[in-house]
């Protein structure tokens, strides 16, 4: 689902990039580039487990059921784990 579709039809399954509130999505990004280089994971690493993130069943709007965190930040820190049981990441 791209941001053009979501700004029409409500999205339970999408993370926060897909998610029509821009402002929202900016905020998180700018959290996520102020990790450092060194606590922040792979850019390969980080699309892999966003990907899982899309495909979990606690994933409801861009946070994580399990934790309540926004799922693009906590995928984006190198020691960071999923904390659903059994973890997909």
């Amino acid at each position: 689902m791209n941001r053009e579709t979501s700004a029409q039809i409500p999205c339970r399954k999408c993370l926060l990039s897909e998610i029509s509130d821009e402002a929202l999505y900016q905020q998180v990004r700018r959290l996520i580039e102020a990790i450092p280089e060194e606590e922040r994971c792979s850019e390969e690493e980080y699309r892999r487990r966003l990907d899982c993130c899309r495909a979990c069943d606690r994933l409801l709007s861009g946070m994580c059921r399990a934790c309540g965190c926004y799922a693009e930040l906590r995928a984006a820190r190198l020691k960071a784990a999923c904390p659903d049981f059994p973890k997909k990441w």
